[in-house]
């Protein structure tokens, strides 16, 4: 049974947008996607206005503060459709001034026509799925630039827009270290203020996972790999740079606004295919397929495929996890100010045995990763939202 919080459940600031056309969907990938199918654009448009018409506006009195639009390739829609989608957005929501609107691009379709399509619509951050700038990676991760488009797509942006971030990935088939340590070295250099770094996963249903199966493809070494992810932090640790998550590393004060409002709970609207939201403690997916979600929006007004209402436990273990995750750590006392969940006392046996193992400090209600914590945060994460044995 769902309990409501003292003071009711947050109220979402915080809208993302899934926009999943992609030009070539990359071996990798396991987003919700489609590749070559830019026909179906408006169709797309009409689906996501209809979606956002049909979302409770007693429910957001409060201004977005924070709007992302991921996919897939946003910048996939022209100029007129990226204004329609806006337009879409502001209908629905009141848009505070100072909102972070971001949206992610490949460095490939970074052209002074599309930054005036971005800018047009007040996107203020721009996030660059890079992944690398070395030849023989981009091409193993079948990405569609080169390092000089990487750089002059980097540069364009910041020159236009300002707070341009990056993603990298680690742990790709037969890296080095010095791969990945030039990767850093030249990410650090360029006018990025703003870095996400991954290790390469295999998912299940991508090319990748099957060239695997048939020994195509081979994993890094879990010992390379964590030597990579130190590389990333050593390389960001100078120059003003502050690792602010796991993944995250932002210069000055670039932290992604949006991300924080996911790991602080806040709650935030999602629309499109595969898109996922928590709003008034019940989390919803709409249904992955891009043509089925197509269907049930103009048939039927509703995408959602999956739905699950939160316990104020679950609530308080996650806000725990995630906040964790953050290098600032959590102060579990604000957790039981939330949720009158008391989860140090809930927790008491897992947050032992997780100090026995020297992956968080336990101080004054302040729960945090420690260096080796951060190498094995899902660990913690985990054993945060489990039962105790």
């Amino acid at each position: 049974m769902t309990c409501i919080p003292p003071g009711g459940w947050p109220q979402p600031q915080s809208l993302y947008v899934h926009v999943p056309f992609c030009r070539h969907r990359c071996g990798y990938c396991n987003f919700s996607v489609i590749a070559g199918r830019d026909e179906l654009q408006d169709q797309y448009l009409d689906a996501v206005e209809r979606e956002l018409k049909g979302i409770d506006n007693s429910s957001h009195e409060l201004p977005l503060r924070t709007i992302f639009l991921g996919g897939g390739t946003p910048t996939r829609l022209s100029a007129a459709r990226l204004q329609r989608l806006h337009r879409a957005i502001s209908n629905a929501f009141p848009i505070a001034d100072d909102a972070e609107i971001t949206a992610e691009a490949n460095p490939e379709d970074i052209s002074p026509e599309c930054l005036d399509a971005l800018q047009a619509i007040g996107v203020n951050r721009i996030s660059l799925g890079v992944q690398s700038f070395d030849a023989e990676k981009l091409r193993c991760l079948e990405r569609g630039h080169d390092e000089s488009i990487a750089l002059s797509a980097i540069e364009s942006a910041h020159q236009r827009v300002g707070n341009v971030s990056i993603d990298l990935i680690f742990g790709a088939p037969n890296e080095s270290l010095a791969t990945w340590q030039n990767d850093l070295s030249i990410a650090a250099a360029s006018s990025i203020s703003h870095v996400s770094t991954y290790a390469l996963t295999f998912e299940k249903g991508t090319s990748f996972w099957s060239r695997r199966s048939r020994g195509d493809l081979s994993e890094t070494d879990e010992t390379l790999e964590l030597q990579m992810y130190e590389a990333a932090q050593q390389q960001f640790a100078i120059d003003g740079w502050q690792q602010y998550e796991i993944s995250s590393f932002a210069r000055g004060a670039t932290r992604c606004q949006h991300n924080l409002a996911y790991w602080a709970g806040r709650g935030w609207h999602a629309v499109g295919p595969g898109a996922a939201r928590f709003v008034d403690g019940r989390r919803e997916v709409n249904h992955r397929s891009t043509t089925t979600y197509l269907k049930r929006m103009l048939a039927g007004g509703n995408a959602t495929d999956e739905t699950e209402a939160i316990t104020l436990e679950q609530y308080a273990r996650e806000l725990a996890a995630f906040g964790v995750r953050q290098l600032d750590g959590i102060d579990l006392s604000t957790i039981d100010d939330r949720t009158s969940i008391d989860l140090e006392t809930l927790l008491a046996k897992t947050l032992t045995k997780l100090q026995s193992m020297e992956l968080v400090t336990h101080e004054n209600h302040d729960l945090r990763l420690t260096r080796r914590g951060i190498l094995f945060a899902d660990t913690v994460a985990t054993a945060l939202l489990s039962e105790p044995e």
